[in-house]
């Protein structure tokens, strides 16, 4: 007799307790278990990805989406200061019931536009600020030099954004205190 024959080793077994079946059928098993697990492993790994790719995609349209809404905005707004720029060319009129006329739509004009969150920019009597300004002349007055002495057209902003610079003159001093 052989050792072979004799031998005390026990069959493997699996975790419920049974001996393990060994041989071509096992192994064909154990093959497609394997097989199973990667295909598996792959199709879990592409919903991943997919569901990463449909977030991202997601976020991408809602800022297009309002990047084109503020921009339909800003183009009504620049249109619009047209007509704010003509009421306050007629409000300078002396006809005392046409400035009371063109006043009140000026105010519900002014109303709609902070509804939309553009606001004027202050300017006259400020220093020239070339972030909110546009010099259009440099003159001589009495106060400091780079004063913004008068505004020509006003400037807005749109939330944090300027939409329009305000066209201003500058002051480069007088004589006595002129910048060369």
């Amino acid at each position: 007799m052989h050792d072979a024959e004799h031998s005390t080793e026990q069959p493997e077994t699996t975790k419920s307790g049974e001996p393990e079946k060994s041989g071509p059928e096992s192994q064909h098993l154990v093959a497609e278990l394997e097989t199973q697990k990667m295909a598996f492993a792959e199709l879990n790994d592409q919903l991943l990805r997919l569901a990463a790719d449909f977030e991202n995609f997601k976020k991408r349209s809602a800022r297009e989406r309002e990047a084109y809404i503020s921009l339909a905005n800003e183009r009504f707004a620049i249109d619009i200061l047209e007509v704010v720029d003509n009421f306050e060319r007629a409000l300078k009129a002396d006809d005392t019931h046409l400035r009371e006329g063109i006043q009140q739509i000026q105010l519900l004009l002014n109303t709609q536009l902070l509804r939309n969150g553009i606001t004027p920019l202050d300017a006259e009597k400020n220093q020239f600020n070339p972030a909110e300004h546009e010099a259009i002349a440099h003159v001589t007055s009495d106060e400091p030099v780079g004063t913004v002495i008068d505004v020509v057209s006003r400037g807005y902003r749109m939330h944090d954004k300027v939409i329009r610079y305000a066209k201003v003159a500058v002051s480069k001093g007088n004589k006595n205190n002129q910048e060369v």
